[in-house]
Parts: C-alpha cells; structure tokens; sequence
C-alpha cells in the first residue's frame, strides 16, 4: 500500500509541473536535429511509458527577463548563482566564448580530472584524449579561464530552435563558482540575445541532490515538455 501511495503521490507531482513547448527546427541542422530529437523523445530507458527527456526537464525559462539584470536579480543572495558567479569574476576568472582546439590540452585535463562525478565513474569518451575537435554551425563553445589563462571549465550549448540546450558542461573541481559564472554568463548572453525562450540542463529526476540544488540556485525549474519538430 505505501508503495501505492508514492506512485499515486509521484503523479500528482508530474501534473503540477509547469507545461513548456519546444520545438525543433530541422532547418538549423537536418542531420542533427533529427538525431537529438528521436534521442529526445525515444521511451526512457527506465520508466517506458514516458518518453526520455519529457518529464522534469531543467528548464530556464528565458522569457520571464528582460534583461541580464532582472536575471540576475532573480539568482541573488548568498549561495545563490549569481553570488557564486560574482565571487568567481573576483578571484580573476573570465567566461568567453572559444575554439576548442586552442585548448585540447586544458580539455582533456578537465575531462580526467576526476574519476567520479554524479556519483558515476566517467564515460571512456571523456578519457580518450580528442586531439582535434569539429566545430558544429549550431553550437556554441563557452569556456572559463583562470587568472593565469588556463581553461578550468567548458560548455558546449547546441541550438535546436525555440530553445538552446548544454550538451557539455564540466570543470575542474574547485570552489572558486566557475561553473556558476559559466552558467550565468551563457543565460545572461541568451537572454540579450533574445534568439531563445528557453535553455535546458538535462532533469532534474535523477540527477543528485547537489546537481539539483545547483540548477535551482541558478534558475534552472522542473518542467513537463511537449516537443514537436518542423
């Protein structure tokens, strides 16, 4: 019965998730699009009844900012993201945008950094050193640089459509909020930009408790998604 209980408690959850749209647009990318939308919507590999990247997809919703600084305003106070990304620009790190094969070494590095993360031993692609790296027309390529000018932390964001997604975002361990002010600074870029309603982190169902907490001090919301593809 206790087991019952939690199902029926899971459900009602799902249901009171916020509802967002994303659309992909074949026309950005055919061969890509195509692929990251079947690999979006194919059934979760658990749970066959839904489909893989529906049910509490992290989503900040871009539309609700004016601007970087509304934002902003909306992450503040200690702990949160933007005091994390403050404190990084502090200690003299700086986020822009970069070509990857000017730091395959400072990749790889970061990619071996750590044997464990998430509470999962690594994927053997991050350990195979990648000595030349295909720049994608619809992707992005952000990194953080440390006061010395050592890439301490990348992110990789594809664009789909109505909506911009990390398809790569890690950095060496540290607790400088270099990962705070990646985030940051990729939303904030989006948000001038006002090319995107939404940018999407992964979900929130299954990731840790502290790669949750990290999303939500940044934005980041559990939403439901319906997806279509022109």
């Amino acid at each position: 019965m206790n087991t019952l209980f939690r199902h029926v408690d899971t459900v009602r959850q799902i249901l009171k998730l916020p509802v967002a749209g994303l659309c992909f647009d074949s026309r950005i990318d055919p061969h890509d699009i195509d692929k990251t939308y079947r690999y979006f919507t194919k059934p979760h590999p658990r749970y066959k009844v839904i489909r893989n990247k529906t049910i509490g997809a992290a989503l900040l919703d871009l539309g609700r900012y004016a601007d970087t600084p509304a934002y902003l305003d909306a992450i503040q106070g200690k702990n949160h993201g933007a005091w994390h990304a403050r404190r990084a620009r502090n200690r003299g790190y700086v986020c822009r945008e970069i070509e990857r094969n000017d730091h395959v070494d400072d990749i790889h590095a970061i990619n071996t950094s750590l044997d464990v993360r998430q509470g999962r031993r690594m994927d053997q692609h991050y350990l195979d050193k990648v000595t030349q790296f295909e720049r994608l027309g619809h992707f992005s390529y952000y990194g953080v640089l440390n006061p010395e000018g050592r890439l301490v932390a990348y992110a990789n964001v594809g664009h789909y459509g109505n909506f911009d997604a990390f398809s790569h975002l890690i950095g060496v361990r540290n607790n400088d909020g270099i990962m705070h002010l990646l985030v940051v600074e990729v939303a904030s870029r989006l948000i001038e930009s006002k090319r995107v309603r939404y940018l999407m982190y992964d979900t929130f169902f299954g990731a840790q408790p502290g790669l949750r907490q990290f999303k939500r001090i940044l934005g980041f919301q559990p939403f439901r998604v319906k997806y279509s593809k022109q």
